[in-house]
């Protein structure tokens, strides 16, 4: 072991004291100092060895080496001044030093006293936080990544369920609009439907008073409506007037309104002489105030004869045929312009 080297001298320390009580020449050198157990602070805590780029890892187990590398080697510094070296006695560390691991099988230490900086399988421990939380970060990774797959999977559901909604939307104003047309149709249609029945009734109806007139005709060519029927007045017993006039000359023809069976000929007080007309459907016609008549009771008349003439007689206040029309033979009349239309003739 190399011998112990003079510490150098210090100022300030208390003088050594006397042999007689007194101070004397300052304190210009160390005394023995052997560390114990008392005056070596112990060291306190965990100390983890951390791999760190361009410096050194600091463990207890590094300082340790140090301090009884340094011992070893240098031992303690004696005082200068021309006293004596003071021979320092070292406890046996041998049975300590030899039940110390290797520093290279320290973890993170050997790392850091080889020659390859490369990191060894024993730094798994000083590895960067970051790395050493690298499943963590996985998890959560995984966990964002369900996250998103769920939440695209909900927005997937929403979109789908949004366009079934327009989907079904649009399908019911479709079916709406459809059934709108075809009601729109269908009203078309019948309207178009009964337009053309009424026009095929119409037409039915001008043909079968076209048919008629040809076998009906008005009872006088030439004439003016005076009297109506159901016109009131005194002049009638009735109290109104139960015919229709046809207002002409004396001696105008009359004719046959349809043909039929001559029932009736001759004086009939009030109505003058008057002819009676029944046609097959049991309608009797009635000609009144004639001045002369052309037919007799019974005899067959077809349409266009001539069966009398316009005249005055009976109740009148001039010349003119008063035509009564019963249906059925009933007493009560009907109105004749109204009857005669019917059968296609126009007054």
């Amino acid at each position: 072991m190399a011998s112990n080297r003079p510490a150098p001298e210090l100022s300030g320390y208390p003088a050594q004291p006397a042999d007689d009580g007194g101070f004397g020449a300052p304190r210009t050198s160390f005394d023995e100092w052997n560390p114990t157990e008392e005056s070596v602070r112990p060291v306190r805590g965990k100390h983890r060895v951390a791999r760190q780029r361009g410096g050194l890892a600091r463990s207890s187990t590094v300082l340790g080496v140090g301090v009884i590398a340094a011992v070893g080697a240098g031992g303690i510094a004696t005082a200068q001044g021309g006293k004596p070296a003071v021979q320092i006695s070292l406890p046996d560390l041998s049975a300590v030093t030899d039940s110390l691991p290797e520093a290279t099988s320290l973890p993170g230490v050997g790392a850091l006293m080889a020659d390859d900086p490369a990191p060894s399988a024993d730094t798994a421990e000083t590895a960067p936080l970051t790395a050493m939380s690298g499943g963590q970060a996985d998890a959560g990774e995984a966990l964002r990544t369900r996250i998103m797959q769920q939440a695209e999977t909900q927005q997937d559901a929403a979109d789908a369920k949004a366009q079934a909604a327009a989907e079904e939307a649009a399908a019911k104003k479709a079916a709406e609009e459809a059934a709108a047309k075809r009601e729109k149709a269908e009203a078309k249609a019948a309207a178009d439907k009964k337009k053309a029945e009424e026009e095929a009734k119409k037409k039915a109806e001008a043909e079968r008073l076209a048919k008629l007139a040809r076998s009906f005709k008005l009872p006088v060519a030439s004439y003016t409506l005076t009297g109506t029927f159901g016109q009131p007045g005194s002049m009638w017993s009735s109290g109104y007037h139960t015919g229709l006039d046809f207002a002409a000359s004396t001696g105008t023809p009359i004719y046959a309104i349809h043909g039929g069976t001559i029932t009736e000929a001759g004086w009939a007080g009030a109505y003058g002489y008057r002819t009676i007309l029944t046609l097959d459907d049991g309608t009797e016609l009635w000609f009144c105030h004639q001045s002369s008549m052309n037919v007799s009771v019974g005899q067959q008349v077809s349409t266009g004869d001539v069966i009398g003439r316009v005249g005055a007689t009976g109740n009148v206040t001039g010349a003119h045929l008063h035509l009564e029309v019963h249906p059925g033979g009933d007493a009560t009349g009907v109105d004749p312009a109204a009857w005669l239309r019917g059968k296609g003739l126009a007054l």
